[in-house]
């Protein structure tokens, strides 16, 4: 028996305990590479609808018991997980929840008590640890929670269930006595900036802008802090969109190359590309949909086609 805890639960004054800004692009750069990978562009699409906001909300009247083994098959469903039965508990704990993987068909999943008072994120809790269930099943992880824990969140957002855990993400300021108390609460690995990113990138490839759907100013800030990132990827030198001044640096950095300037070998450079040495020269840069490495003679320009996501990228090389 395997079992995962998360999605991590912060919440508290709010005075920095949430953090903030991109500090695990790498990974979560890789894991949507990972995902392409083992799913295939042809499956990847087929998650091109997120889960809707009334599929995965408990009313205050339904009863939780019910109402959450709803929301759970929800979820299962949406990611086509075959008989896969979800059995949901409620209990004292640090997390806020965790699953328990086992050969199936039945998987265990206990939800931190505090969400029977309030059942806003019951969704979003749950929509982590199906994926455990979904990866699981896949045979996809990374080695060691963190990264693995990381893999998880982006597969649920870029999947269409995960805009559920950026929307947890709120501050609050509540009346206790005589005080005005502020709080700031998430859950995930993510920061909701990260979150915002994983949802931009969505957004970017299949049309979907789930932004109205937030029910926090926070969450849609972080959405568009996170978009901001994500466009700032097709701006990269070698695309045709990239800035006037990372264009210069490109342009001075291949004369340099081509003069022979250059011991040869590969070095990545800001933004991600690297030449090649070889007869054509060659650049090589991340796939601003999937992050695979696309490599590409040096010719000017023309259109480039990742063999992984099938994104087509205008290039001047």
């Amino acid at each position: 028996m395997t079992r995962h805890a998360g999605p991590a639960d912060r919440s508290g004054p709010a005075s920095g305990e949430i953090l903030h800004g991109f500090p695990h692009l790498q990974t979560i750069q890789a894991s949507l590479t990972a995902l392409y990978k083992r799913l295939s562009y042809d499956t990847v699409s087929t998650f091109a609808r997120s889960v809707l906001p009334d599929e995965v909300r408990i009313p205050p009247d339904a009863d939780i018991y019910l109402g959450t083994q709803q929301v759970a098959r929800t979820i299962v469903q949406h990611l086509r997980l075959p008989d896969a039965r979800m059995i949901v508990a409620f209990r004292d704990m640090v997390h806020a929840g965790n699953v328990e993987l086992e050969a199936g068909p039945e998987y265990f999943i206990e939800l931190n008590s505090r969400f029977k008072d309030d059942r806003r994120d019951i969704g979003a809790c749950l929509a982590h640890e199906v994926m455990h269930v979904y990866l699981h099943r896949l045979g996809l992880g990374f080695p060691g929670t963190r990264d693995n824990e990381i893999l998880t969140d982006t597969a649920t957002t870029y999947l269409g269930a995960g805009w559920l855990l950026l929307d947890a993400y709120r501050e609050e300021s509540n009346v206790r006595g005589d005080r005005l108390v502020r709080s700031a609460s998430k859950l995930g690995y993510l920061t909701p900036e990260e979150f915002g990113y994983v949802l931009a990138k969505r957004a970017l490839a299949f049309g979907d802008d789930i932004e109205p759907w937030f029910s926090s100013a926070q969450a849609r800030d972080a959405y568009r802090a996170g978009l901001a990132q994500a466009e700032a990827d097709l701006r990269q030198p070698p695309l045709v969109r990239c800035g006037w001044a990372s264009r210069r640096r490109y342009a001075a950095e291949r004369r340099y190359v081509q003069r022979g300037d250059w011991s040869g070998g590969t070095s990545v450079r800001a933004g991600g590309y690297a030449f090649e040495s070889g007869s054509p020269l060659r650049v090589s840069f991340p796939c601003p949909t999937c992050h695979q490495r696309i490599r590409v003679p040096v010719r000017g320009r023309f259109t480039a086609r990742c063999g992984l996501c099938r994104t087509e990228l205008q290039c001047d090389t």
